[in-house]
């Protein structure tokens, strides 16, 4: 099969290689899936650039854990009317050798889940991190109803979601941060009530005074490095800073104004939730799909050899939403 890999890790150009590779069966309790998208994150591209570590666990490594296509082969235990069932699979490359940016991809059963009719595969390969992500910090610890939510990034493929399951599930107000007009529109179509410029405006201040000096509610934040102090000063008394990700390692907390605050902070990755947390997030988010109710912001669509391209534009930051790879 037709598959883009690395052996060590470097900058996109340099290590990403795409031929061919032998072509996966299916085992016990496995399903294979012909791809027809593969969709780039910016955890994929911190993998093959060596951010988190310059050592690779696997020889060879297919990257992308997110994807979506058609089962073509079911192994023992796996009912074999899933084959040719439309699917989106999630962390296929988390602790595996073999992700999505190939023709197929063989994983657990239940990593393969059904997507509706009306939905994409293009959409389809933004579920696994970014909306499942989304739906998980909107929706842990009791959810948002009711409540005041600021969303960081609300033009990003996470922040998109965000904002739109924030709207759905009853927040009394969403604000989202942007960078330029353009993401600022994004944000709006999603659902957010108010978008403030995070290089132009004092967000914290515009945030108290949306509230009428008592905060928000939670946080869902892509960035704590940068956006710490600003977060802090946003929250009203027990408000929640939920953090899906960061620029950096490690951060120095600034103890006092989060402990007079009673902040709630929260860290989680998509990758390790819950079996219960799962199964929530899955369900939801496929109820809404069904619904049709979600949209999916698609920035790049590239064909599987310019898969370094896809690399470089997620890690410029450059993306409004997410980048997929055609794989068909």
């Amino acid at each position: 099969m037709l598959a883009a890999y690395y052996t060590r890790t470097g900058p996109a150009r340099e290590v990403l290689t795409v031929g061919e590779i032998e072509t996966p069966a299916a085992g016990p309790g496995e399903v294979r899936v012909r791809l027809a998208m593969s969709g780039v994150n910016p955890s994929d591209v911190k993998t093959r650039g060596g951010v988190r570590s310059r050592e690779l666990p696997f020889p060879r490594i297919v990257p992308h854990s997110d994807g979506a296509g058609v089962i073509d082969q079911a192994g023992d235990g796996v009912p074999p009317a899933r084959v040719g069932e439309r699917v989106w699979v999630w962390n296929a490359a988390w602790g595996r050798p073999h992700g999505t940016a190939a023709q197929f991809v063989v994983l657990p059963a239940r990593q393969a889940v059904p997507l509706p009719p009306a939905t994409s595969f293009e959409a389809g390969a933004c579920l696994g991190i970014p909306a499942l992500t989304a739906y998980h910090a909107v929706h842990c610890n009791g959810g948002v109803a009711g409540r005041t939510v600021l969303v960081a990034g609300g033009a990003g493929a996470v922040g998109h979601y965000a904002v739109q399951f924030a709207k759905i599930a009853g927040a009394s107000r969403v604000i989202a941060t942007a960078s330029s007009p353009a993401k600022a529109a994004l944000a709006r179509e999603a659902g957010a009530d108010v978008v403030v410029n995070y290089q132009t405006d004092d967000v914290a201040q515009r945030c108290l005074d949306l509230t009428a000096g008592a905060g928000v509610d939670r946080i869902v934040e892509l960035d704590l490095a940068a956006n710490l102090k600003t977060d802090l000063a946003a929250l009203r008394r027990d408000g929640e800073l939920t953090v899906y990700g960061s620029g950096l390692p490690e951060i120095p907390v600034p103890f006092f104004p989060a402990i007079l605050k009673n902040v709630r902070l929260q860290f989680f990755i998509v990758y390790n939730l819950s079996d219960a947390d799962r199964k929530a997030a899955l369900a939801g988010v496929t109820a809404l799909l069904k619904q049709d109710r979600l949209q999916h912001n698609i920035d790049s669509r590239l064909p599987l050899d310019r898969i370094a391209e896809a690399h470089e534009r997620v890690e410029s930051g450059k993306a409004l939403g997410n980048v997929v790879i055609d794989t068909a």
